[in-house]
């Protein structure tokens, strides 16, 4: 999405799972679906979102490249960028994403995560959007895909 490669943390919301399967409402996944909530006789029909998203991870291969990745990301939820191990700290990119809240974590040789730079939420800065609504449909969609998810409805 976006141009970007990532992936998003995601947990389901038991409680309004249920109520939705309850009422035959599942996933919203047509964008221009959303376009009804700028219309205030609409609001009535909103789905209440099903997942909350905890943050977002995005692989990069060098710092330098970390801010433009995680971009309007930072808008959703805490971002992530994750490097290869071996990369070179810049201190210079480091300052750059601390200071607009990116975090970073690197991988070793045995896929082990070290948290390098812990991300920020800074969500609520820029207020709820359609599209931030409609990608809480598609991982609600994506979490379906889980039978675990499922069995335990």
């Amino acid at each position: 999405m976006l141009g970007t490669r990532f992936t998003a943390v995601a947990r389901i919301r038991q409680d309004v799972h249920q109520w939705r399967l309850h009422h035959g409402w599942g996933p919203e996944l047509d964008p221009a679906w959303f376009k009804a909530w700028s219309e205030p006789e609409h609001h009535d029909q909103l789905p209440v979102a099903a997942v909350d998203l905890i943050g977002i991870l995005v692989p990069v291969s060098k710092p330098s490249r970390a801010l433009r990745a995680c971009g309007m990301l930072l808008s959703l939820a805490p971002c992530a960028v994750v490097l290869p191990g071996q990369h070179q700290e810049d201190p210079l990119s480091m300052l750059e994403l601390d200071y607009y809240g990116a975090g970073i974590v690197t991988t070793g040789p045995d896929d082990a995560g070290r948290l390098v730079l812990e991300p920020e939420n800074r969500a609520a800065e820029f207020g709820s959007s359609m599209f931030g609504r409609w990608l809480l449909e598609v991982l609600y969609s994506r979490l379906l895909e889980n039978p675990h998810i499922t069995e335990n409805a």
